[in-house]
């Protein structure tokens, strides 16, 4: 059975329902709660990671959670069974804060003890902030899909967070808040043609906007009908994308090699073994932008990751290089073995790789050296003034 495109990607679930009854009724909740818990299930089977809070549970009036953030890690605990085996973890990273335990509802203590003190939970601090938009943050440098229910200005912001790291947003057009707040405004904007391919992008070209009006659900279709369209949604997504700076003139004595370097070491390790779609702006794809500069720089910025080969030494790879490092991207950096260049690499615990050799250690090199550079941390740490 092939894996779906979707293992190892993280999810992040969002939003809240009105504390007004009115406005959101207790049949849309139940339903929307039915509809979360089923979908994680769902992405479960397929793979997923997620991304979830750990945090107070307020309830309205009636006894219904405002937010769904135990929800989905009650439906995570009780769909451990699901995931299929080899799956690349952790399984969630819970987001939290320094007042997170003593905020823990008593009836979920036991729930969250069994989950922290297991394998499959990553713990993520926002430190001494209690404040929203940076416990946000936090959550938004680790997922990579979001999905918002209902919610208000926190849905908002989220959303502009994943925008601007160049990630997919689902928004729902849910009745658990009013028209024109959270995730129904989102959903509201995205209906139209031109906004649709800003949320997100399909692997195959596909419309955005036709998926858009699939997913603006009429309340005949059923729970499970909902889930199974949001799941074919979601892996039909396109994949983070793997941005390639590199020597790209093919009378450059180097560009054979380079060329060789990416068709058979970088690009199967990258999108076969690491799931990322390669990125390599050089003039014969279709631009979304007027010029070719303003195409590779947009690109560059919403990347989840840059390879950066500096064989050539071309001006332009310097360029972009340096970009991608004030981004605070993951950014490894490689060159062909024995090529001298003046960015020394050594330093910045580069890659240097072999022109020739046997394909499958050189794509194990490379491999391990992404794999233990990619999250390293950036060159300078952004620092407030009070932490």
């Amino acid at each position: 059975m092939s894996r779906s495109p979707i293992a190892g990607r993280r999810i992040h679930i969002s939003g809240s329902i009105s504390a007004d009854p009115t406005v959101a009724n207790p049949a849309d909740v139940e339903g929307a709660q039915k509809l979360v818990a089923g979908l994680v299930r769902a992405l479960m089977r397929k793979g997923a990671n997620f991304v979830v809070p750990v945090d107070a549970e307020p309830k309205r009036a009636d006894g219904y959670s405002i937010c769904f953030d135990w929800i989905v890690w009650q439906a995570i605990s009780d769909g451990l069974a699901l995931r299929p085996a080899g799956t690349p973890g952790p399984l969630a990273v819970g987001v939290l804060h320094h007042k997170t335990e003593e905020q823990i509802p008593v009836d979920r203590v036991a729930l969250w003890d069994e989950l922290r003190d297991g394998p499959n939970v990553k713990l993520e601090s926002a430190a001494q902030w209690n404040m929203a938009s940076k416990r946000m943050e936090a959550q938004a440098r680790y997922g990579d899909i979001l999905i918002t229910f209902g919610g208000a200005e926190g849905v908002i912001y989220l959303a502009n967070l994943y925008h601007e790291a160049g990630r997919p947003v689902v928004p729902l057009d849910l009745a658990l808040v009013s028209e024109g707040e959270g995730s129904r405004r989102l959903n509201a904007w995205g209906m139209a043609s031109s906004s649709s391919r800003k949320l997100f992008q399909l692997a195959d070209g596909g419309n955005p906007h036709d998926w858009m009006n699939r997913i603006r659900f009429p309340a005949r279709r059923t729970v499970e009908q909902r889930i199974e369209t949001l799941v074919d949604l979601i892996e039909a997504l396109e994949r983070p994308r793997a941005f390639a700076v590199r020597l790209l003139n093919d009378e450059h004595a180097e560009y054979p090699a380079v060329q060789d370097f990416f068709d058979n070491v970088v690009r199967p390790v990258v999108e076969d073994d690491l799931g990322y779609r390669l990125a390599i702006i050089d003039g014969r794809q279709a631009y979304d932008h007027a010029r070719i500069d303003q195409e590779i720089f947009a690109k560059l910025h919403r990347s989840a990751l840059t390879i950066a080969d500096l064989t050539g030494s071309r001006p332009n790879c310097f360029l972009e290089l340096g970009y991608s490092l004030g981004r605070t991207l993951p950014t490894v950096v490689t060159a062909r073995k024995g090529f001298d260049t003046p960015f020394d690499i050594a330093t910045f615990a580069g890659h240097h790789w072999k022109a020739s050799g046997d394909t499958s250690d050189r794509r194990r090199a490379f491999k391990e050296h992404l794999e233990a550079v990619r999250n390293r941390p950036p060159l300078v740490e952004s620092e407030g003034l009070l932490q």
